[in-house]
């Protein structure tokens, strides 16, 4: 098989468009049976028939994707989906003592491999009929790699994997109780206090799993990944929810995890905690959706490096069309002005038992300034003040100027993205639509859409407003590495052509910055100054 062919039945719901491509496609007229609508009323597309002649993904290109493969990958897949989907033609590989990172987008297909390497998903080598692989076809198909010698020791049990899965806020919907009672339960290690203090999580286990915060959540999963008597770690994307503080927190302790015996995994989108807390690297590569391969591993700084590039010399693969490149600093902007457009003098606000003081402060035109503190310690709330969505109890803010705000959370509803982003796509499509590739997204609705997509959308809308000042609360959530580069410049060049100003709040420190002219830095104490 020299192509794959990748079908999203969920994006392809007329029955209509479905005949029609049927019968545009070539080899169908030859009276061969290449595409065909199945008995439940789903399109298949033959891989073996199909001459990648690329009529069928111009007649749907949200939903259907031919992909002629590298003629390396005409070996066997290691998991396969179903017919139509998502293929992983390599994994990861522990390196004991070692914490080894991987790196890639979303929908590359991260995920699924460490659930394999974790025992969660048994590998069907590409036949997605088959229910599972036992582990001596897996050793065979492995065989002169490290990965044989990996799942050779998983077979006779001498490799134990503790896998800390992506979406923790998941958790709260499969698991009820208390935070203490579900910890004791995975305690293999009699270290319950101990990690819970490593943690900062001692004042929340007597509250029950569902009334912990995302931030709080994700400490909880990974008191429990660690809890249990492990050889292989594997914490998919711990950092999400936590605040800088605490992202540095979690790496120092994950680094501690580390000893000869023990092998650690992580996948990390937020590319200074993952230079900090890995030692070595795997990135990951294909089209998203599609496909993914594991590259070779590579020291952390050099698998960074080559990652921005696009370009894996010693595989001889290009995996992305241009290299991301950032200047050591922000680059000094031409336009020097000392303009004021907005300020704000001693205010004061008080909600619940917190109380949030801003003392004197002023924003200039053509100024980007990066927000960074503690979670629960009022960023959020400063900039609802700014934006007029609340109200201060004392002070005032000085000049009224034109706003545009995105939430930290994002609202959905049944709306067309093209319809949600009409100015963007009428005027901005080079500024905003192209660089955030949300042309795919079109024709969707904001419920159908996935977080990073979701958040993609909401950065388009904010920045499509005219306005003198945009307000953006985590900007950088659920998107991955890839995305985020991208989006720092997309803020930066769009913020500098309006001649407007903007501030922004975000927990990544590569992301912050590089966007950013000044920093604004919130103290106090979590939820209560």
């Amino acid at each position: 098989m020299t192509r794959i062919a990748i079908v999203d039945n969920e994006k392809l719901k007329d029955m209509q468009q479905k005949l029609y491509i049927q019968g545009i496609c070539p080899v169908n007229r030859t009276g061969k049976e290449c595409i065909k609508i199945e008995a439940d009323g789903k399109l298949a597309i033959d891989e073996y028939l199909c001459t990648g002649c690329g009529i069928c993904p111009k007649a749907a290109p949200n939903a259907i994707n031919i992909i002629n493969l590298p003629e390396e990958l005409k070996t066997k897949p290691i998991h396969r989906y179903g017919e139509n989907k998502f293929v992983l033609y390599s994994i990861p590989t522990p390196t004991f003592g070692k914490v080894t990172g991987i790196l890639g987008v979303n929908g590359i297909g991260k995920s699924t491999a460490i659930k394999v390497l974790a025992g969660v998903l048994k590998p069907n080598l590409g036949d997605w009929n088959k229910l599972e692989t036992d582990y001596n076809e897996l050793i065979s198909f492995f065989k002169g790699t490290e990965a044989q010698l990996f799942f050779e020791k998983i077979k006779k049990e001498e490799i134990k994997v503790a896998y800390k899965p992506q979406q923790v806020d998941l958790i709260p919907k499969t698991t009820k109780g208390k935070v203490i009672d579900l910890l004791k339960k995975v305690d293999e290690k009699n270290e319950l206090r101990k990690i819970a203090n490593e943690l900062q999580i001692n004042e929340i286990l007597n509250n029950d799993i569902t009334e912990i915060s995302g931030g709080e959540l994700q400490r909880v999963a990974i008191a429990a990944t660690v809890l249990k008597n492990a050889d292989l770690y594997i914490f998919d994307e711990p950092t999400s929810y936590l605040d800088i503080k605490q992202r540095i927190n979690i790496s120092k302790f994950i680094k501690s995890l580390i000893n000869e015996n023990n092998a650690v995994l992580v996948v990390e989108h937020d590319l200074v905690i993952l230079d900090y807390i890995a030692d070595l690297v795997h990135l990951m590569y294909g089209k998203e959706d599609c496909y993914g391969i594991v590259s070779g591993v590579k020291p952390v700084r050099n698998g960074i490096n080559v990652y921005l590039s696009g370009y894996i010399k010693e595989e001889n693969v290009r995996f992305r069309d241009s290299t991301i490149k950032f200047a050591e600093k922000p680059p000094v902007k031409k336009k020097h002005t000392k303009e004021e457009i907005t300020s704000w003098h001693e205010i004061e606000k008080k909600l619940g038992n917190f109380v949030l003081k801003a003392h004197n402060g002023l924003i200039r035109k053509n100024e980007i300034i990066g927000i960074l503190g503690e979670n629960g310690i009022g960023k959020t709330t400063f900039v609802k003040i700014l934006a007029g969505v609340l109200k201060q109890d004392k002070g005032d803010i000085g000049n009224k100027v034109k706003v545009s705000y995105k939430p930290q959370y994002l609202e959905v509803s049944d709306a067309l993205v093209v319809d949600v982003l009409k100015t963007a796509f009428n005027k901005y499509e080079n500024q905003i639509i192209n660089p955030l590739n949300i042309n795919p997204l079109s024709l969707n609705k904001l419920s159908e859409l996935s977080g990073g997509e979701l958040q993609r959308v909401a950065i388009a809308h904010c920045l499509q407003q005219d306005a003198d000042l945009y307000l953006l609360d985590e900007p950088s959530a659920y998107l991955d590495s890839e995305q985020r580069l991208i989006l720092s410049k997309v803020i930066r060049d769009f913020i500098e052509q309006k001649n407007s100003s903007a501030l922004i709040v975000d927990h990544d420190l590569l992301f912050v910055d590089y966007i950013s002219d000044k920093l604004l830095v919130f103290e106090g104490k979590p939820a209560i100054e």
